[in-house]
């Protein structure tokens, strides 16, 4: 197995990360990241594979579970009673128990609501060049999680801040500052789920928290810590994706030559997916082996884990012809930019509905947008979104 160098946070490589997969899949379908010290599966084929191989899986082997220091203790208390972070049986009855509440139903009647929430946010947007990505494309989703929640959307900004915090936890360059902000604001957040949680039980009602709440499966129902940290998740996963697929999109879509026929009803399903395949918003997720098990000619011990590069294998032009070329009428092929297996993303329907109904809005609002400055990528591997997208209408 070959190995190869690469900081995450050169500058060359944050702003543009795809050469370094082209050199990592002309390697083989698995090679050696030294600055992670695991193997990374780079080839479309070996990461949906290793998506479905149960003998990999999120969460930790219990003797290998690492001492939690104080500083972070409330951060991991809510990672703690994430699905995502967990393997069967828990994520099953969890995620059993969330997809009883988060319903294609209850997603589709979403969609009003969003169109409306898109007018509303154009309607105020300034006649001077302005950041889209704050104006726009953050709001989308956090607001419509927040009425999700039932929560008034003047706490949008607080969960956005929240959020913001948590999330750079998964950062390759997270420093102890990082490390503090993340867990004050885990507690925070908790804090006011727990109040907000103990007054619903008493109020019942049809929103997702009154769903989550009633949601029951063989007798169980979520505990307050779980239905703390699935919304927390929702929040978390949730705008952070689709905040920077939405960037990323709209960048694309102005870098190409906008084609009108991408955003009609017949055109925006392919739209999207181009969008995800092409730059999606987070570009790596790990596995840890559960057994001693060969995997394209790597022998992997038990603990060992293993990087899935999602954007790598959306790039492989063994299944995707010309895959460096941002083409919205490509016939729609499976990507991996949700994840795969039993941790495929939940609120796919919920991203891909977001932004099936805010792009064309968009467009259809301000013909004449344009970016009024070369957009640049955030330091957050392995997330890849924007820092701004300055715009003018």
């Amino acid at each position: 197995m070959k190995t190869l160098i690469q900081s995450p946070t050169a500058p060359d490589f944050v702003q543009n990360p795809y050469p370094f997969y082209d050199t990592a899949r002309a390697a083989g379908g698995l090679v050696h990241w030294d600055d992670y010290g695991m193997p990374i599966a780079v080839s479309h084929d070996l990461v949906s594979a290793l998506f479905k191989n149960r003998k990999f899986g999120r969460e930790v082997p219990p003797e290998m579970a690492p001492v939690i220091p104080d500083h972070v203790k409330d951060f991991y208390a809510v990672e703690a009673h994430s699905m995502l972070e967990l393997e069967p049986p828990r994520h099953t009855r969890l995620r059993s128990l969330v997809l009883r509440a988060f319903t294609s139903r209850a997603i589709a009647a979403l969609a009003d609501g969003i169109d409306a929430l898109c007018h509303e946010l154009i309607d105020q947007f300034p006649d001077q060049p302005f950041d889209l990505l704050t104006a726009y494309c953050t709001q989308v989703p956090v607001i419509t999680i927040a009425r999700l929640l039932g929560v008034p959307d003047a706490m949008a900004p607080q969960f956005l801040k929240w959020s913001n915090d948590m999330v750079a936890m998964y950062t390759a360059g997270r420093t102890r500052e990082h490390e503090v902000a993340a867990n004050t604001a885990a507690a925070e957040f908790t804090a006011y789920l727990t109040d907000y949680i103990n007054d619903r039980r008493n109020t019942p009602s049809d929103d997702l928290m009154g769903r989550l709440i009633a949601a029951e499966e063989d007798g169980e129902k979520l505990s307050t810590e779980e239905l703390i940290t699935t919304c927390i998740l929702l929040l978390n996963a949730g705008h952070e994706a689709t905040v920077h697929t939405m960037g990323n999109g709209i960048k694309a879509l102005l870098g190409t030559g906008l084609e009108q026929s991408w955003l009609t009803p017949e055109g925006i399903d392919r739209t999207v997916e181009e969008i995800l395949r092409y730059d999606p918003p987070l570009h790596m997720f790990t596995r840890y082996a559960y057994e001693d098990i060969e995997v394209a000619g790597h022998t992997f011990k038990r603990g060992d884990q293993v990087g899935l590069m999602l954007s790598a294998a959306n790039r492989d032009a063994a299944v995707w012809p010309n895959p460096h070329k941002f083409d919205p009428t490509r016939p729609i092929q499976t990507n991996t930019a949700f994840g795969g297996g039993l941790h495929f993303c939940v609120g796919a329907p919920l991203a891909r509905l977001e932004l099936k109904i805010a792009l064309p809005i968009l467009f259809e609002r301000c013909p004449n947008l344009a970016l009024v400055q070369a957009p640049q990528y955030a330091n957050a591997f392995h997330f890849h979104g924007l820092e701004r997208l300055d715009v003018a209408i």
